[in-house]
Order: C-alpha cells, then sequence, then structure tokens
C-alpha cells in the first residue's frame, strides 16, 4: 500500500491555501471544488509527485476540539522535516511566519514549532548527521 496524503485540519481552505502556498512555498496539486469545501492538495516543490498534504475543513465538532486541545497543549500537528532548520526559521521569518518555539535541540534532532494560522502549529525537524 502505497502512503499518497497526509492531513491536516484547517479552519479555512482558502487562509490554509495561502499559508501553505505563499509562506511555505508548496504547490496545489489538487483543488477540486465539492460542495462547500474543495478536495485541497499541495506538495513540496523538491517533490512533486511525493507526499501530498491535504488541506482539510475542520467541519466536524470533534475535529475542531482535537486541533483546538493540541494546540492549547502546544502539541504540532505534524512536522515537515528540513534539512537546514536555521536558514528555513530565518527564510519563514523573514515572510511573516510567528514560531512558537524557536530551533532548539532534542535528542539527535533539532526542531522548531510554528503556527500555521489556520488552527494549527507545526513542527519542523531536521535530524542530526
Amino acid at each position: 500500500m502505497k502512503m499518497y496524503i497526509k492531513s491536516v485540519s484547517v479552519d479555512d481552505q482558502t487562509k490554509a491555501l495561502d499559508f501553505y502556498t505563499n509562506k511555505l512555498g508548496f504547490t496545489v496539486k489538487h483543488d477540486i471544488p465539492l460542495g462547500e469545501f474543495r478536495w485541497l492538495t499541495v506538495v513540496s516543490p523538491e517533490e512533486p509527485d511525493g507526499v501530498e498534504l491535504g488541506l482539510e475543513p475542520n467541519a466536524h465538532p470533534a475535529t475542531k476540539a482535537y486541533q483546538a486541545a493540541l494546540k492549547a497543549d502546544g502539541i504540532p500537528f505534524t512536522a515537515f522535516s528540513v534539512d537546514d532548520i536555521e536558514a528555513e526559521v530565518t527564510k519563514l521569518e523573514g515572510l511573516g511566519v510567528q514560531f512558537t518555539v524557536p530551533p532548539t535541540k532534542a535528542g539527535g534532532a533539532t526542531l522548531a514549532i510554528f503556527d500555521d494560522t489556520c488552527g494549527n502549529l507545526i513542527q519542523l525537524l531536521q535530524l542530526d548527521g
């Protein structure tokens, strides 16, 4: 079985699309209207045929509660791997991305956490080595 989609719940798909493309640099893979919502996925321009990130509406009350609880506890919804976390954080801060945790060593990795403006904390992770 091939995994091709990872999803993140968002409070506004249009706002999320703007953030994930214009701030994080992802590109749109699918944007298909489905009534009130859209089948909306983005990919890394470095891996256009890689794993897609679905920007899923958090319309279900359980999803909203889960998302809010994670954020309130400072827990990232998901993580993205980067090769140079210091450079990535500097670039994203220059674009106005707000970090809640600066680059921090944690075991065999360095992590940083930012707010995606759509209801989530997202972790950047650079593995040592």
